[in-house]
């Protein structure tokens, strides 16, 4: 299957040219061609080829010329397969050394030709995963329980996955947010191409604009996130960590289906399915003026929520197999049982931390308890550990809240850090800006510092996070 595939074939050759684009076409590609390696820059800077077919002898500049110009300018955009008529051994040497894929000989053989390409075509495929998952934490990527909440949300994924709309997910902070948009982009018709994640809040904001929409100068084309999800699904987490330009430019993107580079002065095409993702309440920040409405209804064509924890609690022992035996394979770690007693402990524990914090505990009991059965002594322990009570005064902050000295360094201090925000909160009634003025932190990073602290500022009762 070419999945729609995009060859660009480069030669001087008219015939050629129109040979290979027909017999290509036949096939599901998607072809463009070039008569000249300017024409063939051209075309690159219009859209991302999977492959590219690559004459060696042209007028203007040579094939060999113009691989190694775009090997010495930031790589290959693809799988290169070089088309020669008279090779020398030198010139394959040369070719193999700046990173050629394969080569074909004229005259073309239609089964080889059809045979490298769709090679290439998965190789190229194969290489952008892996690039995509060396980017992501290692963490699991499946929706795991058969509880009813669950069972109604894949219902729902199977019925917006037959639609190319855009899609906000909401919900908690370790919900899950994304392996449910990974698991909308796995059952959809886009399932072949790139699922490329952008973690707003973690973005320089002075090279945002270049990580997202890419740039381009007289050294060449970098593609930015947004075109490097082409053909896939672009999944924007906490989307509302973008800053105003970001998001007046992202608009203009989804609605023109087009985005200009920085430096560029040209359109280029964009196909990516847009899955955007957030724990705050977007309409509020409308409301505030803190996020375009524009962009908000853009992104919330179809909404999609992520159920708390707390809210599944039929999943608990399922989800607590899953990640024990993940754990166990990942990291040869021995596998542990939670018998009936401890699974219902679970079961009713109120989970503030979600998935992230059952995933923890598992790890942590793993890595600490012995092989065999987990004892609820160790859970207790465990949970003790993970979540340790925001002092309820002025005065328990004078004491000092409660740490426990055994732990390491970094994980004291997270617990301490915990402990302090959320009794600064309280004393700021819930109020963000307040706490950001109280505790001496600019309002983004002390967002980003709450969500990695697990804490939810809009929570009605936030000693339950405790």
């Amino acid at each position: 299957m070419t999945n729609g595939a995009r060859v660009l074939v480069v030669d001087d050759e008219p015939d050629i040219r129109a040979t290979i684009k027909d017999i290509l076409e036949d096939e599901g590609y998607v072809v463009d061609v070039a008569e000249s390696a300017a024409a063939a820059r051209e075309a690159r800077r219009l859209q991302r080829p999977d492959v590219v077919l690559l004459d060696i002898w042209m007028p203007d500049l040579d094939g060999i010329s113009l691989l190694r110009e775009w090997s010495e300018r930031g790589g290959l955009p693809c799988p290169v397969i070089m088309i020669s008529g008279h090779g020398t051994v030198e010139t394959a040497v040369e070719a193999t050394r700046l990173g050629a894929w394969d080569f074909i000989e004229k005259p073309l053989s239609l089964a080889k030709l059809l045979l490298v390409v769709a090679h290439a075509v998965e190789a190229g495929r194969l290489k952008r995963e892996n690039e995509g998952l060396r980017r992501q934490l290692p963490a699991p990527a499946e929706l795991v329980g058969s509880g009813k909440a669950m069972q109604a949300l894949r219902a729902q994924l199977d019925k917006i996955a037959a639609h190319d709309t855009g899609v906000l997910i909401v919900g908690e902070p370790g919900t899950g947010k994304e392996t449910l948009a990974r698991a909308l982009h796995e059952r959809s018709a886009r399932r072949g191409g790139p699922f490329v994640t952008v973690a707003a809040g973690a973005i320089a904001r002075e090279h945002a604009a270049r990580a997202l929409f890419g740039a381009e100068d007289a050294g060449g084309v970098q593609q930015g996130l947004v075109e490097q999800a082409n053909g896939g699904t672009l999944f924007l987490d906490e989307v509302a960590e973008l800053d105003p330009e970001l998001q007046l430019r992202l608009s203009s993107v989804i609605e023109r289906r087009a985005l200009i580079r920085c430096g560029g002065h040209e359109p280029v095409a964009t196909s990516a399915r847009v899955v955007a993702a957030t724990a705050q309440d977007l309409e509020a920040l409308v409301a505030a003026g803190r996020f375009r409405e524009e962009l908000y209804y853009q992104l919330k064509v179809v909404p999609l929520a992520m159920p708390p924890l707390r809210e599944r609690g039929d999943d608990i022992p399922e989800l607590l197999r899953y990640y024990a035996d993940w754990f166990a394979n990942r990291d040869a770690l021995p596998y542990r049982n939670f018998p009936v007693a401890v699974q219902n402990r679970l079961r009713h524990y109120a989970w503030p931390g979600n998935l992230r914090e059952l995933r923890n505990l598992v790890q942590r009991l793993l890595v600490l308890g012995s092989s065999g059965d987990v004892s609820l002594d160790e859970v207790e322990a465990a949970l003790g550990h993970a979540a340790a009570p925001a002092p309820a005064s002025t005065a328990a902050v004078a004491t000092g809240p409660a740490v426990d000295f055994s732990l390491p360094l970094r994980e004291a201090r997270e617990q301490f850090e915990r402990a302090y925000l959320l009794h600064q909160l309280d004393a700021a009634g819930g109020s963000v800006g307040k706490l950001a003025k109280a505790v001496g932190m600019e309002r983004t990073h002390l967002y980003r510092k709450l969500k990695d602290l697990d804490i939810d500022p809009r929570a009605p009762a936030r000693e339950g996070q405790g």
